[in-house]
């Protein structure tokens, strides 16, 4: 079903929400017309400053006039907001995680599959101008068939900065293992080589002394190798470590792209390709680096978030409803890249032991995993539901639960 005229957006989420909506104009040939938080203060004041309309209850903002609906909620949330919104005959953008069950994962491809509508993971990261120009040197075949690769997202911050962001020991980014944050790391390798997880190994990295100073219940970040099905292997680094680190690297079987380290986290940053002297083309230098350039609307992107990613989700969600055809970061590759997460936590959990990826695409690989609800936040617990850490569950020193209520309450948060 193809659209014709400004395409009617509604959000959910007036936090990280905010960043998506600014990409919402124009140039993507849509607009914004609602918002939807249960956070009544700031949905108050963000819908004034906007002239939109606000919604505190979802099942209202679904019966508002409008095409599609962003989801920029909690990180573990979407899939269920995703289902109703589809079911209603919106098309969906969701941020990640797609799912945080494999269960989640099969319901919201049937969903979108019977909707027939577009539904589009936004995941920003491939999206910067370093990752679309290695995306494009790759696919020109500058460097063969992908063998190995490595992707990294290494985000520390101090533990008030992090209480800040997560308000409450239940908050999703205080009970979310080591794992389930990787399609950062994944996300670009994937788009650039358009190859698929089939099998996951994984080893947690916990800090206990870290854990003494916070209310974190998961660890400090994990390393997760990824069998492709094109048989390649991926390793993925995700992590709060000391030593920021956003970097990529793809090895051909004829050479090299990868980031210069340190030339840039969100700027366009430095490529560097590679080629051994006996197996380079003719006229083609052994070693080059150059600054990576946006394809096409540069200066659009360049003013948005994350390094132009946040536009460039927008636009492609928008082009995808335009022309009725599903985005390349569709369902399938959205879930999969989230249950990454899902099953490298049950490989860590098991010492690292391979775990294998249903393909999301087939109905016969879904249907062993349809009641598949195996998850370890608070919401799910019970008999049977792992730990966020491998070295089980966390309670809270009385200083770190001291230094969190004084952060939270600076904050405007009164709970624990």
């Amino acid at each position: 079903m193809k659209k014709k005229g400004p395409i009617r957006i509604g959000v959910v989420g007036v936090g990280r929400g905010q960043s998506l909506a600014g990409n919402i104009g124009d140039l993507t040939g849509t607009r914004l017309v609602a918002i939807c938080d249960t956070w009544e203060e700031r949905l108050d004041e963000v819908g004034k400053r906007l002239g939109v309309a606000t919604f505190t209850d979802y099942e209202k903002f679904l019966s508002f006039d409008m095409d599609a609906v962003i989801l920029a909620n909690y990180f573990h949330q979407h899939a269920p907001f995703a289902i109703k919104a589809l079911e209603a005959g919106f098309h969906v953008m969701s941020e990640t995680s797609a799912c945080k069950t494999l269960a989640e994962g099969v319901a919201l491809c049937r969903a979108v599959e019977k909707s027939k509508r577009i539904y589009m993971f936004a995941e920003n990261y491939p999206y910067n101008a370093a990752n679309q120009q290695m995306s494009r040197l790759y696919r020109e075949g500058e460097i063969g068939r992908v063998l190995y690769a490595e992707g990294e997202y290494n985000h520390p911050m101090s533990v008030d900065r992090y209480l800040r962001l997560a308000p409450g020991c239940g908050h999703w980014r205080n009970t979310m293992p080591s794992t389930y944050y990787c399609t950062h790391a994944l996300a670009p390798l994937m788009t650039a080589t358009d190859e698929m997880p089939v099998s996951v190994n994984a080893l947690s990295i916990p800090d206990e002394e870290y854990r003494k100073e916070s209310v974190v219940q998961g660890d400090r970040g994990s390393v997760i190798l990824v069998r492709t099905d094109g048989g390649a292997v991926f390793r993925l680094f995700q992590t709060f470590l000391p030593g920021h680190s956003v970097w990529y690297r793809i090895h051909g079987t004829h050479g090299l792209v990868e980031h210069v380290r340190g030339s840039g986290y969100w700027g366009p940053g430095l490529l560097r390709v590679v080629h051994e002297e006996w197996d380079r083309k003719p006229g083609v230098a052994t070693e080059r680096t150059f600054v990576a350039e946006f394809p096409e609307l540069a200066d659009k992107a360049a003013a948005a978030g994350h390094g132009g990613g946040d536009f460039f989700v927008a636009w492609h969600f928008a082009e995808a409803i335009r022309s009725g055809r599903q985005p390349y970061l569709d369902v399938y590759r959205g879930v999969s890249m989230s249950a990454v997460g899902i099953l490298a936590w049950k490989s860590a959990l098991a010492g690292g032991a391979p775990f294998s990826m249903p393909d999301f695409r087939r109905e016969a690989d879904r249907r062993k995993h349809a009641k598949d609800r195996w998850s370890p936040f608070p919401e799910d617990a019970g008999p049977g539901q792992p730990p966020s850490s491998v070295h089980g569950p966390h309670r809270p020193t009385a200083k770190a639960l001291a230094r969190a209520r004084r952060v939270w309450k600076e904050n405007g948060y009164d709970g624990v």
